[in-house]
């Protein structure tokens, strides 16, 4: 129970705390739930996506050569996107990029036509290797319900990372150097 207060007398506030100790412990504590979230929803869309060894993936790229996905001296870059796709546009010019610098395949998933997706490519200033999946068959065959959908291959067509969602450039390129140390013996 409090005293009385007693009149003419002004209440002292109370003793100040660390508040600037606090408030970076509760920064932490909100940064840290933040990733936790996120971690548990990649996995979460993650979950029916493929394991193992990589299911056969051939076909046409967009300029009509022959595609084929086989075994590399270097991880491969697997990735299924759509031209209708807001989170795909996102990270398109990241795609590309990586497409540059290692082996990468993607893979656009019922985007139209050969001439709509070339279109967009040129649209959009992307130079990047595509197969067109008009059906969205070798997405089905993948376990890819949702796009963007990221595949890291090794040199044996082992598949080494898959993901679903948004996935940053510099993500997607530790997964792939990682893989090359790890599972083909040597730096990237």
């Amino acid at each position: 129970m409090t005293e009385p207060r007693k009149e003419g007398t002004a209440q002292k506030p109370p003793p100040a705390r660390n508040a600037g100790g606090r408030r970076w412990v509760r920064w932490l504590r909100d940064i840290g739930l933040l990733v936790l979230a996120f971690v548990i929803i990649q996995w979460w869309q993650s979950r029916d996506l493929i394991e193992g060894p990589a299911p056969p993936l051939a076909g046409h790229l967009l300029d009509g050569s022959p595609y084929q996905l086989a075994a590399t001296q270097r991880p491969v870059l697997v990735h299924f996107w759509a031209t209708w796709c807001p989170v795909c546009r996102l990270e398109q010019d990241s795609i590309a990029s990586i497409a540059a610098d290692w082996p990468a395949i993607t893979i656009a998933t019922t985007s139209g036509s050969v001439e709509e997706v070339s279109g967009y490519l040129l649209e959009h200033g992307l130079t990047m290797p595509v197969l067109l999946d008009e059906s969205g068959d070798i997405a089905r065959r993948w376990g890819v319900q949702g796009v963007p959908a990221s595949f890291i291959v090794d040199g044996d067509n082992h598949i080494r990372y898959a993901g679903m969602g948004y996935a940053t450039e510099i993500g997607l390129r530790l997964r792939l150097w990682l893989t090359r140390l790890l599972h083909e013996g040597g730096p990237a």
